[in-house]
């Protein structure tokens, strides 16, 4: 019997690794297999993790997380000759690749049977990226490609503007299912639901081309907030920024940065110091980034 998979796609900052945890948390007894890029890019709660191997990821309630690197196709052949076999597979799109593709090339897999595509957005911020320049065109193909678009952070946005949005994604997506959510918390029978009978548009190619991503070694004690509020300016062109610093306490903690929004916690135990920062290839210039994590380190006395 095929085994059902579900792709969870959807733009940087849209929530989809909350949306993710959040269904590892209540599985309601469903054996789930998460299939994530790195796992680096995909922080699983800590309370979840029963073991941890190079690869898997135990999850509790006999959940896996399974990193697929740059083999996707290898990993899902990996994954079906499991045993026991997952009852679920929820594979999670990079937040600049295109779900439709995916889709495409899963549907090809033996052993395998494409549920649905649920794609994200986040409500504050999907229409201006929706017209971007540079970005606007992925998000489009995104939302097309959905089964299902979930209109993630409503809190972020006052009631008129929801039912606007609603408005503007069904003259967008006339066909697609619209759910409205904060925190990604929806019931996993909602967001894993089998779209079959729905008609596919088929996408090829992505747009990762069109992204520079900085990595920087940022290891002696910053200011962090100072860090975290420069990173978010947009005079720098960053959709995304995540990593942890040292404070000038000598504590770690975690920068997330999307948009022009920002917060620093607590990072979870083991980290390592670093950032990862995501721009639009012709905005960004990591010479610039240097010197803002340059102009946010801790003086010597």
């Amino acid at each position: 019997m095929p085994l059902p998979i579900t792709i969870i796609g959807g733009y940087l900052g849209s929530g989809k690794t909350t949306l993710i945890n959040h269904l590892l948390r209540h599985a309601d007894g469903v054996r789930l297999a998460v299939l994530v890029n790195e796992f680096g890019e995909l922080p699983i709660d800590a309370d979840l993790i029963e073991a941890q191997d190079d690869d898997i990821i135990s999850i509790a309630g006999g959940c896996v997380c399974c990193s697929y690197g740059n083999d996707l196709t290898l990993a899902l052949l990996d994954l079906v000759k499991m045993d026991p076999q997952p009852d679920h597979v929820v594979l999670e799109a990079s937040g600049v690749a295109l779900p439709g593709a995916i889709a495409a090339a899963v549907g090809l897999l033996d052993g395998y049977l494409l549920d649905g595509v649920v794609v994200l957005a986040n409500a504050e911020t999907i229409r201006e990226q929706a017209v971007d320049t540079y970005i606007g065109d992925t998000i489009q193909r995104q939302l097309e490609a959905a089964d299902i678009v979930i209109i993630n952070k409503t809190d972020l946005v006052d009631e008129d503007g929801l039912v606007s949005l609603r408005s503007w994604m069904k003259e967008r997506n006339g066909d697609v299912e619209i759910v409205l959510a904060q925190h990604g918390q929806l019931p996993s029978s909602l967001v894993l639901q089998s779209f079959l009978a729905r008609e596919r548009k088929h996408q090829e190619g992505h747009q990762l081309n069109a992204f520079e991503t900085v990595r920087m070694e940022i290891v002696t004690p910053v200011q962090v907030e100072k860090l975290a509020q420069d990173l978010a300016s947009p005079e720098l062109g960053l959709l995304r920024a995540k990593g942890f610093v040292k404070s000038p306490q000598g504590e770690l903690k975690t920068i997330q940065v999307v948009g022009r929004r920002w917060a620093v916690t607590e990072a979870p135990p083991n980290s390592q110091p670093g950032l990862v920062a995501i721009g639009v290839k012709a905005v960004v210039d990591p010479k610039v980034l240097e010197k803002v994590a340059a102009a946010a380190a801790v003086k010597a006395d």
